[in-house]
């Protein structure tokens, strides 16, 4: 199975959130936050975190970017507690156990958007509001294939002694 985690290649996601994703945390688009907003809600910040922003479950942060990556079953019913824990806490779910089977379908609609990507491969998120409402957009950006050349450094090694580590 897999899901997505935050990636962050600059510090833009720490000056453009409220309150950025943790680096590898795992995330869904978490649009759910933006329901019930209007046009009057799209300002600063929060305007990019409706824009563009991913939810951290960990920190219940935003991130711009995801990575697709594989994750392992024992960690998903841990997630779904998480998010249930967060419904119940910030969007007045009655309990836990009644949010929890909402947290494992977004979990299930993540891991269904990242399916058939390849790991490594980045995803974009965008929202617009509409008269009907959220209206959420998704795009990836496929990894490049590696090229040993872009990473190996060639030259001759003879008369070089290893760095003393003492």
């Amino acid at each position: 199975m897999k899901l997505a985690r935050a990636i962050h290649f600059d510090e833009s996601d720490q000056q453009v959130f409220h309150s950025p994703a943790r680096t590898g945390e795992w995330c869904i688009p978490g649009g759910f936050e933006f329901s019930d907003w209007s046009q009057g809600d799209l300002v600063g910040k929060a305007k990019q975190a409706f824009s563009n922003g991913w939810l951290g479950i960990e920190t219940f942060g935003r991130a711009s970017f995801v990575a697709v990556t594989q994750i392992q079953p024992s960690e998903i019913e841990a997630l779904a507690d998480a998010l249930a824990h967060h419904f119940a806490s910030h969007y007045g779910a009655p309990s836990v156990e009644a949010a929890l089977p909402v947290a494992r379908e977004q979990l299930s609609d993540m891991a269904e958007l990242c399916e058939d990507h390849a790991p490594n491969t980045l995803l974009a998120v965008s929202r617009e509001l509409t008269e009907a409402g959220v209206r959420e957009s998704f795009r990836s950006i496929e990894p490049p294939d590696a090229d040993l050349t872009q990473f190996a450094i060639h030259g001759d090694t003879d008369g070089l002694e290893p760095p003393d580590l003492r």
